[in-house]
C-alpha cells in the first residue's frame, strides 16, 4: 500500500513563485523543496516554516497533523520568518519586498472579514459548515479574482464555490419562508379552534341555571390559562443564539466556544419554553453543545502537545 501523499504549497523566502507538491513525510517535502529551488543543504541549513505564522516544522508527527494544502516557507541560512501584512494583507505578494533578518511587525491593520473566512476555507473546506448565513453572503459578494488569489485556487473553482453558496442561501430562504407560512397556517387553525371552543362553552353556560353561583368562577378560570405559556423567567441567551437554535439542524456546529458554553449553562426548562421545544429535545441539544466543547478542547490539547514535543526536540538538537 503506497504511503499517503499530502498536498503542500512551498515558497522560497524572497520569491513570489509558489509550487504545489505532494509528500508523504517531512523529509520528502524538504528534499523536493531543495530540488525545486536548487538548494544545497550541505552548504547552508534549510528550514521549513508555516507561511502563516512562522512555526518551525521539524517534527514528522506534527507534519502529519497539518491539513492538506498547508503553505510552507523555505528559509535558507540565517534567514527568519517575518509577518508581511503589507497593505492590509496579502503575504505572498509582499514577500519579495521584505528581506529583513528579524521579525518586524508592520502596520497593516486588521484583515477584512472575507479574507479571514477565505483563510479558514483554504485551511479546511469543511469549515464552511461552521459559518453563518452572513458569512456565506460575504463570501458570495467577494470578487472572484480576489477570492481566488486568497484561497490559492483557480477562478473557475471559486465561481463554482460561490454558486454553491448562493444556492445554499436561496434554499435556506425558501425553507424559512415555507416555515413562516406553515406557522401562520397553524396559528390560524389554532385561533379558529379557540373561537369554536369559546362558542361551545358559551352555549353550555346558557343552559345552566343562572341562580347557581358555582358557574360564575368557571368563566374566570379560563383567563389565567392563556398566560400559562408565558415563561416565569426569560432566557439569558442572545436573540442570535436563539435564532440559530431554532433554524439550524446542527446548531452546535455554528457556535463559537463562548456561545456553546452559554447554551450548556442555560436552565433547561427556561430554554425549552423560549424555543417552544420539549425538555427532552432541549437536553439533547445542550448535550451536543457540551460534547462539541469537549471535542474542541481535546483538539487544542492535541495540537499544543505536538507543538511542545516539537519545541523539546528542537532544544535537544546540538
Amino acid at each position: 500500500m503506497a504511503d499517503y501523499q499530502k498536498a503542500c504549497v512551498i515558497n522560497l523566502r524572497g520569491s513570489k513563485d509558489r509550487h504545489g507538491v505532494a509528500a508523504s513525510s517531512l523529509q520528502e517535502l524538504l528534499d523536493k523543496a531543495c530540488k525545486i529551488f536548487a538548494l544545497d543543504s550541505t552548504k547552508a541549513p534549510i528550514t521549513l516554516v508555516l507561511a502563516e505564522d512562522g512555526t518551525i516544522v521539524e517534527d514528522e508527527d506534527y507534519f502529519l497533523c497539518l491539513p492538506p494544502n498547508t503553505k510552507f516557507l523555505v528559509l535558507t541560512g540565517n534567514k527568519k520568518w517575518a509577518p508581511t501584512t503589507v497593505d492590509g494583507g496579502t503575504a505572498w505578494l509582499a514577500r519579495d519586498s521584505v528581506e529583513v533578518e528579524d521579525p518586524v511587525q508592520m502596520d497593516g491593520g486588521a484583515l477584512p472579514d472575507w479574507k479571514k473566512l477565505a483563510t479558514q476555507l483554504r485551511e479546511n473546506l469543511s469549515n464552511i459548515i461552521l459559518m453563518s448565513e452572513s458569512d456565506l453572503q460575504t463570501l458570495v459578494e467577494v470578487p472572484v479574482e480576489g477570492l481566488a488569489a486568497e484561497m490559492a485556487v483557480g477562478r473557475q473553482q471559486v465561481q463554482v464555490l460561490q454558486d454553491t453558496l448562493q444556492s445554499v442561501l436561496d434554499r435556506r430562504e425558501e425553507e424559512r419562508q415555507s416555515k413562516q407560512l406553515l406557522q401562520l397556517y397553524l396559528e390560524a387553525l389554532k385561533k379558529e379552534g379557540v373561537e369554536l371552543t369559546k362558542a361551545s362553552d358559551a352555549e353550555g353556560v346558557d343552559e345552566v341555571d343562572s341562580s347557581c353561583n358555582l358557574a360564575e368562577p368557571s368563566c374566570n378560570l379560563a383567563e389565567p390559562s392563556c398566560n400559562l405559556a408565558e415563561p416565569s423567567c426569560k432566557t439569558q441567551l442572545t436573540s442570535h443564539i436563539v435564532k440559530i437554535l431554532k433554524e439550524k439542524d446542527l446548531p452546535h456546529l455554528s457556535f463559537s466556544n463562548e456561545q456553546l458554553e452559554a447554551v450548556t449553562l442555560e436552565d433547561t426548562e427556561v430554554l425549552a419554553v423560549a424555543l417552544d421545544w420539549k425538555e427532552q429535545r432541549t437536553r439533547e441539544v445542550q448535550g451536543c453543545c457540551r460534547e462539541e466543547l469537549q471535542r474542541r478542547a481535546e483538539q487544542v490539547q492535541c495540537l499544543n502537545s505536538l507543538a511542545s514535543q516539537s519545541q523539546s526536540k528542537k532544544k535537544k538538537l546540538p
